[in-house]
């Protein structure tokens, strides 16, 4: 069933709304299209009051510890927490009230994916994959989608692709090809309960979502997934519940009143969701 899932984006530890491809190391570059002037446990309580669990608290750089801690102690255990998460710190964020930690640049030391790491992060959580989210979010590189890390800002070399070739080369002794096509959803779902893809390109832009990208996630993806970017209507709600055929949920941001949107209120979205679970 398809969710409205919220967000709580920190960047130098204030609630905003960014413009995804513009979060470069240079400051003059960012566009914003929202800086809140009220504290994130505001919007996690509100979370809270209308038991919209799931959603995601993204630290955008350096600077957001605080902000994030702020956010889960307003709700433990309803929140998912991301970046900067590595194996090191990341059970201290399921202790310090996160439902699951979201991981994404961490696994691609020098752009290239590291099951080391990644095996590494899961052990540091008790082995549990249910307290793990991967984030492959992405960008678009002609006819696919390759997983971008460092604020969207770095191309990795892994595709965002099912992995259709997996058990065929198996049996071959390619082995270079047999990293390439392992490097995809159905290997990352043996290590996590949850995708986060945030669409980099549409990040933030609230020209619509990327309409291919939904459709092959909800075919590719056999456990939970939430795609952002883009979203700017009510209707897009219902849209990526047509295309996904009610395996993907959306995360609205920019668009949404409660962060200076005029397209969608944020309490439509509650009532789309109390409707959906009733039907």
């Amino acid at each position: 069933m398809t969710r409205f899932r919220p967000c709580i984006d920190l960047h130098t530890g204030v609630v905003k709304q960014i413009v995804g491809g513009t979060l470069t190391n240079a400051p003059d570059n960012l566009k914003t299209n929202y800086i809140s002037e009220l504290p994130p446990g505001h919007y996690a309580d509100l979370y809270r009051e209308h038991g919209l669990r799931g959603g995601h608290v993204i630290m955008l750089g350096k600077g957001n510890e605080e902000a994030a801690k702020e956010a889960l102690r307003q709700w433990p255990g309803g929140l998912q927490v991301g970046g900067g998460i590595e194996e090191s710190n990341a059970n201290g964020w399921i202790e310090a009230g996160a439902e699951k930690v979201i991981i994404t640049s961490y696994l691609f030391p020098d752009g290239a994916f590291s099951t080391p790491r990644l095996q590494g992060v899961l052990k540091s959580l008790g082995g549990d994959k249910e307290k793990l989210v991967i984030d492959i979010s992405c960008r678009r590189s002609g006819d696919t989608w390759l997983v971008a890390m460092n604020k969207w800002q770095t191309l990795t070399t892994m595709e965002v692709n099912e992995g259709l070739f997996l058990n065929q080369l198996r049996t071959c002794y390619d082995l270079e090809a047999y990293s390439i096509y392992t490097d995809s959803i159905k290997m990352l779902e043996r290590y996590c309960s949850e995708f986060l893809i945030h669409a980099a390109d549409n990040e933030g832009l609230q020209l619509g979502i990327d309409e291919d990208l939904v459709r092959r996630l909800a075919q590719w993806c056999s456990i939970p997934v939430t795609y952002a970017g883009g979203a700017s209507s009510l209707k897009d709600l219902d849209k990526v519940k047509g295309l996904s055929g009610g395996k993907v949920d959306l995360t609205l941001g920019s668009a949404l009143d409660i962060f200076g949107g005029s397209k969608v209120k944020f309490l439509d979205c509650v009532e789309w969701n109390k409707l959906e679970s009733e039907r």
